[in-house]
């Protein structure tokens, strides 16, 4: 099968963060394959943003706002797939080694999750999806290395692998699947400034066998997988999407 294709049709898809770069080629990767697709972002309209965004529903969101996640998950009454990808590094351009920082990259990379996923634990256990609903969460390959610079994000995205497993087992009674994609380098907004650095990218090139970074489609496909019937016996799961970097030694 050289061009897999899914069916979305009667799905309803919230992409958190899907204004931009990973999120974005997930939003539209599902509206693609006729999902009705929701999206956040920070600014306070769709108009806001130099793009096309008019294939999906947009609603404001500060995921450090719990009371704004609240207002949320009474938004959208019925919910068959949650992609939490909304997240930062160095918010606000600080240190995550001073405390403060760092608490506020958990918040930001973890929390926001569990409390998105609780919010609308509801709607996804009433979900009739075939093959059951999912949550995927992005996980990093900070999740899998130690990453001097990002000490908060990379504790958040390792916890938000942990946090997979243990709601894989709680909420699958609800019949709710959970897994996550740790990405690799991906081309994006988020990563733009570090490109252009040689020193920075060079070894990570030189350590990745497919001798490429990701772009957001890279993540698109196996996220769509996980959420599809094929996936139907899949949970609980971290799914390295990295070019192989993880596995070169």
């Amino acid at each position: 099968m050289t061009n897999p294709a899914f069916d979305f049709r009667q799905a309803t898809v919230l992409v958190t963060g899907g204004s931009n770069g990973i999120g974005e080629g997930i939003a539209r990767a599902f509206a693609d394959a006729g999902a009705s697709v929701h999206i956040t972002g920070r600014a306070a309209t769709v108009n806001d943003y130099d793009k096309d965004l008019s294939a999906f529903t947009y609603h404001a969101l500060d995921v450090s706002d719990n009371a704004a996640i609240a207002r949320l998950a009474e938004a959208i009454p019925a919910l068959d797939i949650l992609i939490n990808n909304a997240g930062a590094s160095l918010p606000g351009g600080r240190s995550e080694y001073e405390p403060d920082v760092f608490e506020e990259a958990i918040r930001i990379n973890l929390t926001s999750a569990y409390r998105l996923a609780h919010a609308f634990l509801p709607q996804l256990s009433a979900s009739t999806i075939t093959g059951g609903a999912s949550i995927i969460g992005l996980a990093s390959m900070s999740s899998l290395f130690g990453i001097e610079l990002v000490p908060g994000y990379g504790s958040a995205k390792t916890g938000l692998v942990g946090m997979t497993k243990v709601l894989a087992v709680a909420w699958a009674r609800h019949g709710i699947r959970v897994n996550a994609i740790a990405a690799g380098l991906i081309e994006s907004n988020m990563t733009a400034a570090m490109m252009d650095i040689e020193e920075m990218t060079a070894p990570m090139l030189a350590r990745t066998p497919l001798q490429r970074f990701g772009v957001p489609g890279d993540i698109a496909g196996p996220v769509l997988f996980l959420c599809s019937p094929a996936a139907a016996y899949i949970t609980g799961q971290t799914l390295p999407v990295d070019g192989g970097f993880s596995v070169q030694g």
